[in-house]
């Protein structure tokens, strides 16, 4: 039964002004258009159309809240790297998305949702140079992961881990974690719900409150460092 089954949907924000401001804690889900992130936030949710699919690129271009407890949220960013966006809708994800990132005091953590695919595009990096100068954490969902091979799934897992491991300090990389996941296949829910509870402070049930911590890249074993593929 998903962690998360109670979401709601809140409201849809187009200025900071307008930010829930009953907020204790919120995770934001970021990624690439079409990286699978509304498909994420379904699955996590168990529902099918809590957040909307667009097989439109760039669909979504304000914040969207969906109520998990009281004062509890993940927010949908609109999705970055859409084709042939008006440059006033790509002026708005900036002049939203930038300072939500940057200064929203509630804000404990990001999913970054990449394709595993094609992992780490330019764009990919881009937020994560954004991101990592506010000291919260960040976990990626490598989507899609049906789409490979385990060999290859395995493979690219390694990448990611071992890119994040060489984020500066070992104290710093331990802030940034990775994992597998797929929405058709509902794989990686339970390791995603658990590194999401500790972030928003929602309990695990008792049955789950044993399963070990997910692995973050500082704490996996030396591997080849190398890059990802993409």
């Amino acid at each position: 039964m998903p962690l998360f089954q109670k979401a709601v949907f809140h409201t849809t924000v187009a200025h900071l002004r307008d930010l829930p401001g009953d907020a204790l804690s919120e995770v934001a889900f970021a990624g690439r258009s079409n990286a699978g992130k509304s498909s994420a936030i379904n699955t996590l949710a168990g529902r099918v159309r809590l957040a909307f699919v667009s097989k439109t690129p760039g669909r979504t271009q304000h914040l969207n809240y969906f109520t998990l407890a009281e004062g509890k949220y993940f927010v949908d960013l609109p999705g970055y790297g859409f084709a042939k966006a008006p440059e006033e809708i790509r002026a708005q994800w900036e002049g939203l998305i930038g300072p939500y990132l940057t200064r929203r005091g509630p804000l404990v953590g990001l999913v970054l949702i990449m394709d595993i695919r094609r992992p780490f595009t330019d764009l990919d990096r881009r937020m994560i140079d954004w991101f990592r100068p506010t000291g919260r954490p960040l976990h990626i969902l490598l989507s899609k992961a049906d789409k490979l091979s385990r060999q290859d799934q395995t493979k690219v897992l390694r990448a990611v881990r071992a890119e994040i491991a060489s984020w500066g300090s070992e104290k710093e990389a331990g802030r940034y974690s990775a994992q597998l996941f797929s929405s058709l296949k509902r794989t990686g829910i339970e390791e995603a719900e658990q590194v999401l509870a500790g972030w928003l402070g929602i309990p695990l049930p008792e049955s789950r409150s044993v399963v070990t911590k997910p692995e973050t890249a500082a704490a996996k074993q030396p591997v080849e460092k190398q890059k990802a593929p993409g």
